[in-house]
């Protein structure tokens, strides 16, 4: 028995780890944390200090009950947790739940999964830090307090199912706000001038007028000054420039720069950099500061010089700027400088290599710059022409890495041909565009945590899984927003000539930008009004200030909590009793056929259409919003078309034919078939001959293509992308195959491919009981008996599992059927 036990988080950060430490160390994981509050009740006292009731679930009850019986084994105990405030939290949990004597207990913390951090911590270990932990758990018990108050007055005043967040809440409030003003913004029109000349050797350049004209009339006159004008080089200005490399990642610009640069997501960032950090590639990845230690600076220095040359490196430090700034104490950086790509999974690669490129970039020279300002004047007014360009007279890091923007409308310099004073040019075209003022950009994810980062509104660790909650509670959605068509007009002189067009554009399109739904903006909404403390962004802020105060020990988490608990629960209970509900109710007009209200609002299965109130004898008329309607733009016309559905066309092959909105989309409805309607196709505009041609479609579609051992095989496309059905099996059918043309042999060995691979993910099937356990996601196992399913904690071994073993997990995992409650008549 090895004498020492070490303790992480996870098990790749354990099968990390063990790779440093000798044969008198075992290193185990502690899957996360092992105890929390509960899930069914509140578990604070409120009435009292504000203790947290802390349990053990279910899951991790085995994890203890081991790492209990080794740490009695062992001489020496080693907490190895994450150096932030949840590691320290999880390293107290692990002292107290496994019962630690502190004599035989220490605490090590690294940020860096190699051999050195690891020894050296090991040498300088110390105690758990209960300012830290204090500060973890006045976050926890107050997002907690906040949740379980506000989520249940949502429930009563707007809609069951629904949740609160302090800091989730203050996010959606920021993209509902956003949303708003892109609604009310008025487009304001001018004429932008954009000229192109060439030299007399031809060379062809762009430039602009600084100023735009308000009206065609002005922009018209202008171009008419122009049409026997000659042009030359007014003024000619060159001047030296340096542009300095960005500083290295912390985890708010890492996951804005993979955003802008590899697409990724920001809770998809922080799962290949977890996983960067476990094996031991990278530092650790939650943190705000952009410091590099000396070590680091020292690799980084002997790297460039290597790879690129002494007139590359230039070593410096960076401070941040980050409200609150704490956490780990360095940038995310790689681990060894030498490494520049690493042959693992494909993302992780190309995070691990954005990461290196940003480190090494923020060590090495600026880059040596050459301006040039040209103005162009013409001889028949005094307006003058400008014209940019940048030359790079050395590339220092720009060698490596150019940090990404979030603007849109960014315009790089480019090359300009070489110029003099005095000299003619040749004008080949000049323009007048209408163009129109713009309103601001809905925001990404990336610019979502820039903006909260600014407010100084969670940390690193809240990001991610904060963004991910709003869009899985339906608040807000990564929306693609179609626009509309715009007309501008456009001016051109090109040979003594002046033409006028019409063009359009479509304006107001975006793609997976965040655009919050109609629940999100009618919770936003009721929370303002009512809770306008808590959705205060100042007020969040300050919050996350008094956490860090705590985490630095000058204030007590206890009195922070009653001070916060005095003023909240007095206005949650206000609100519970006396608040209207909230609905989002518009009042669109009068329906001209019975004279009754027209309007829309939420109601429990989604927005809806209602002619008609309460109060009337005549019941109210429904209809629901199709998936791309909302409450807060949605015309009368529009509610009103929404009456004419669903609409029954005719009889084709004997079945009624209909159209109708539904759920997830327009469909046309055949017997007892659903056909979707093509994108860009309105359920009104629908005829006869448009749904025979889609029920054609759809039957051929769903015609057998092929038949295997007895079962018919058919193909569709799916949300996964193209599959093909057998035996009632579903097989995605990868880029690999010709979709459009497979082959029987194609087919055959898609079927044979699959039912190896369910095959290869049976571990025990005892057919006589109808029950077997199956390989699941990320290490898990199910345990299947019909139509019940079990899954199984990553601690349970199902190796050697019996029947009996298994008929005891679903016995006690099982989800339990509901009994329906008797009618009771009432005595007349």
């Amino acid at each position: 028995m090895a004498k020492n036990l070490v303790i992480v988080e996870s098990p790749a950060k354990a099968k990390t780890i063990e790779k440093f430490l000798g044969k008198d160390f075992k290193v185990e994981s502690s899957f996360g944390h092992i105890a929390d509050l509960p899930s069914k009740e509140l578990g604070v006292d409120v009435d009292g200090d504000f203790k947290p009731k802390y349990v053990v679930s279910k899951d991790k009850k085995a994890v203890v009950k081991k790492l209990k019986d080794l740490a009695k084994k062992a001489e020496m105990v080693w907490l190895a947790s994450d150096e932030d405030r949840e590691g320290e939290a999880i390293a107290w949990h692990l002292a107290e739940s496994l019962g630690l004597d502190k004599a035989k207990t220490k605490r090590i913390v690294f940020h860096e999964i190699t051999k050195t951090a690891i020894q050296k911590a090991i040498e300088n270990p110390r105690g758990i830090d209960y300012n830290l932990v204090d500060a973890q758990q006045a976050r926890r018990v107050l997002d907690r307090i906040v949740g379980y108050e506000l989520s249940p007055v949502l429930w009563r005043k707007v809609k069951g199912g629904l949740s609160a967040g302090r800091v989730q809440s203050v996010s959606v409030r920021l993209i509902v706000e956003r949303e708003r003003e892109i609604e009310g913004f008025k487009p304001v029109a001018s004429y932008r001038i954009d000229a192109e000349f060439s030299t007399q050797e031809g060379q062809t350049f762009k430039a602009k007028l600084p100023k735009n004209f308000d009206t065609k009339e002005a922009a018209l006159a202008f171009l008419e000054a122009n049409v026997a004008a000659e042009f030359k080089v007014a003024d000619l200005q060159k001047k030296p420039a340096k542009k300095a490399p960005a500083p290295p990642f912390t985890t708010s610009t890492l996951q804005q720069e993979a955003s802008r640069k590899l697409y990724f997501s920001v809770s998809k960032t922080m799962t290949m950099a977890q996983r960067l950090y476990e094996a031991g590639l990278i530092t650790y990845m939650r943190t705000d500061s952009v410091n590099l230690s000396d070590e680091a600076r020292n690799g980084a220095q002997r790297e460039i010089e290597a790879a690129y040359g002494s007139e590359y490196s230039k070593p410096r430090n960076y401070k941040g700027k980050a409200k609150g700034a704490q956490e780990a104490h360095e940038a995310i950086r790689p681990t060894d400088f030498s490494r520049h790509t690493v042959n693992i999974d494909r993302d992780q690669a190309r995070l691990y290599e954005l990461i290196w490129k940003r480190a090494i970039a923020s060590q090495m020279s600026e880059a040596q710059l050459e301006r040039t300002n040209v103005k162009i004047n013409a001889t028949t007014h005094n307006e003058l022409f400008t014209a940019n360009g940048e030359m790079i007279k050395f590339d220092g890091f720009l060698k490596v890495y150019l940090e990404g923007t979030d603007d849109e409308d960014n315009e790089q310099d480019g090359m300009l041909p070489k110029l003099t004073v005095n000299e003619l040019l040749l004008n080949n075209i000049i323009t007048a565009t209408q163009r129109f003022t713009r309103p601001p950009y809905r925001f990404t994810e990336a610019s979502l945590v820039k903006k909260l980062e600014e407010l100084g509104i969670g940390r690193p660790s809240t990001y991610a899984p904060t963004i991910s909650t709003i869009q899985n509670r339906g608040y807000i959605e990564k929306g693609t927003v179609e626009g509309v068509a715009r007309k501008y007009s456009q001016l051109t002189l090109q040979d003594g000539a002046i033409a006028d067009v019409t063009l359009t554009e479509n304006v107001g399109s975006d793609k997976g930008k965040l655009v919050p739904t109609d629940i999100g903006m009618i919770v936003t909404d009721f929370l303002v009004n009512h809770f306008e403390t808590i959705l205060d962004y100042n007020f969040t802020a300050k919050v996350e200030e008094d956490f860090d105060e705590i985490a630095e020990g000058k204030v007590d988490w206890e009195k922070m909590m009653k001070a916060f608990y005095k003023d909240f629960h007095p206005t949650v209970e206000d609100v519970q009793e006396n608040a209207e509900r909230e609905s989002g109710e518009r009042i669109l007009g009068t329906d001209p056929q019975t004279g009754r209200q027209v309007s829309v609002r939420l109601g429990r299965f989604g927005p809806m259409v209602q002619i008609g109130t309460v109060d009337e004898e005549e019941k109210p008329l429904f209809a629901s919003l199709s998936p791309d309607q909302q409450l807060n733009t949605i015309t009368f016309e529009e509610a009103m078309d929404l009456f004419k559905l669903p609409k029954q066309l005719g009889t084709y092959e004997d079945e009624t034919v209909e159209v109708n909105n539904g759920r997830f989309g327009p469909y046309v409805k055949f017997g007892k078939k659903y056909i979707s309607l093509p994108k860009g196709m309105e359920p009104l505009d629908v005829e006869m001959s448009d749904a025979i041609e889609l029920i054609k479609e759809k039957q051929k579609a769903d015609a057998p293509i092929y038949h295997y051992n007895g079962h018919d095989v058919t193909k569709g496309k799916g949300r996964f992308g193209p599959f093909i059905k057998w035996n009632n099996i579903f097989i995605n059918v990868n880029k690999k195959y010709d979709w459009d043309n497979l082959s029987n042999e194609d087919i055959e060995t898609l079927i044979e491919d699959k039912l190896q691979k369910e095959r290869d993910k049976l571990i025990h099937n005892w057919e006589e009981a109808g029950i077997r356990v199956e390989k699941a996601r990320w290490g898990r196992h199910n345990i299947i008996k019909g139509k019940t399913k079990v899954e199984l904690p990553k601690t349970v071994d199902v190796t050697d599992m019996t029947l009996e073993e298994a008929e005891a997990h679903l016995e006690k995992n099982a989800p339990k059927k509901k009994t329906a409650r008797k009618k009771t008549t009432k005595k007349k």
